[in-house]
């Protein structure tokens, strides 16, 4: 189930803005750098059909680490991009886990600062 990662995400998500006012700053970063990695993903798709200059592969793993990850779930589903490439495949999944261990820890830490 590919967007596991991001219900996950969604439902954490809901549950620190609802119960220690996350502020709105983290969804709008995490929104941008979506936006941002999905292009990135668009623009590698284009190349590689066009057999031109592609984004280097550990761009796109950092562009997801930061928390454009949403974005490249989206991206490698919708466009068809980097899904078949086991090599990538699983870094890719590692920053997935990576993010949402940081989100949670710090959603966590921010919360109880809170309270």
């Amino acid at each position: 189930m590919p967007y596991l990662p991001l219900i996950i995400f969604l439902v954490a998500y809901a549950v620190a803005s609802l119960a220690w006012s996350l502020p709105q700053v983290v969804g709008a970063a995490y929104a941008v750098t979506s936006v941002s990695c999905f292009i990135a993903y668009a623009m590698d798709k284009s190349a590689a059909r066009a057999k031109a200059w592609r984004t280097p592969e550990v761009t796109l793993l950092l562009l997801g680490l930061v928390g454009g990850w949403p974005g490249a779930v989206l991206a490698q589903q919708w466009l068809r991009h980097k899904t078949t490439k086991p090599a990538f495949q699983w870094k890719f999944q590692l920053t997935v886990a990576l993010n949402l261990g940081l989100f949670a820890l710090l959603a966590w830490r921010f919360g109880r600062q809170q309270a």
